[in-house]
């Protein structure tokens, strides 16, 4: 799968524990797809809303294209998500449950060139969560280091 990553929210597998994943195709303007082809988006403090049965991403940033008149896009407007009926559904109910979000996790072109979004349903973390995980991906680190070392 080759796949042209724009952009990637990191601080969400930080903040969160990520249950299940969505991908999604998003509404855009040429302009902003350009832009997106520039890796100029950020998805750190974007969220996905449902309303009126439909996805919609609300924060998510993609600076205007740098070759552009007068004339761009607006930066931080509401994207409509394409999703099938089915799955906004469940994404809604989903949501329903306490505890639970909707967080963009990367935005990228598939093989066909088409710009996708990939959702993902999240339970926020502890802070003793976020100390483990960053103890455990530490000795990975380490473990991975040694194992470099001894194979010189």
């Amino acid at each position: 799968m080759n796949q042209q990553i724009a952009a990637s929210n990191r601080k969400a597998f930080h903040e969160y524990h990520i249950l299940d994943k969505y991908e999604a195709g998003i509404e855009l303007l040429g302009s902003e797809v350009k832009s997106l082809r520039e890796a100029k988006a950020n998805l750190k403090e974007s969220y996905v809303i449902i309303r009126k049965n439909q996805a919609w991403i609300s924060g998510m940033h993609i600076n205007p294209y740098s070759n552009t008149g007068h004339e761009g896009h607006d930066p931080v407007r509401n994207r409509r998500l394409l999703l099938n009926k089915k799955e906004i559904i469940k994404i809604k109910a989903s949501l329903d449950k306490k505890g639970l979000t909707a967080v963009p996790l990367k935005l990228y072109f598939n093989n066909n060139g088409w710009a996708k979004l990939e959702i993902g349903l999240a339970k926020g973390k502890n802070i003793y969560d976020k100390k483990r995980t960053i103890k455990e991906r530490d000795i990975k680190r380490d473990m991975q280091r040694e194992l470099r070392d001894r194979s010189k």
